[in-house]
């Protein structure tokens, strides 16, 4: 459980961190665009107060939201701690999950949305849709959860005679 102890903390530090500085040091809320690598990265700012790609963004959804992703984090974290055909990267994956969950519930509750700023684009594409980090490790870490395989049971060690 450490592992995912750790993996959640550092994801969560890595996104609030990304967040404060793209939107304040680099000053996103004026800007609203900076190029990073045009037209593959370009850093835009978009507060997301709906659920993925902006739905229900009409809706004040910020509490059931916000009750959703505890809740789900919960259910996760629980599951996790009585499985016994778990491994160590499945901990990883639930830390990631859980780790970019808390960090959204964080922007939920100080800024009444989530802050999206990362936007991609490839060969010719033009990509209408923001993210931040928080999503990327959400999305990996459900992925990992959905397709690691079981571990299998835990050895029992035996006894010394």
């Amino acid at each position: 459980m450490r592992t995912l102890y750790w993996t959640s903390f550092w994801v969560f530090l890595l996104d609030q961190a990304s967040k404060w500085i793209v939107v304040h040091y680099l000053d996103l809320i004026t800007q609203q665009r900076i190029d990073v690598l045009p037209p593959f990265v370009t850093l835009q700012m978009a507060w997301n107060k709906g659920v993925n790609f902006g739905l229900f963004a009409n809706y004040d959804m910020r509490w059931v939201l916000i009750g959703v992703a505890v809740v789900i984090s919960a259910a996760v974290l629980f599951w996790l701690s009585r499985s016994k055909t778990v491994g160590k990267w499945h901990y990883v994956a639930g830390g990631f999950l859980i780790g970019g969950a808390l960090g959204n519930i964080v922007d939920r509750l100080l800024y009444g949305a989530v802050a999206d700023f990362l936007n991609m684009s490839c060969c010719g594409i033009n990509n209408p849709y923001v993210f931040n980090v928080a999503d990327i490790a959400i999305f990996a870490g459900a992925v990992g959860l959905a397709f690691l395989p079981d571990a299998g049971p835990t050895p029992r060690r035996k006894k010394a005679a």
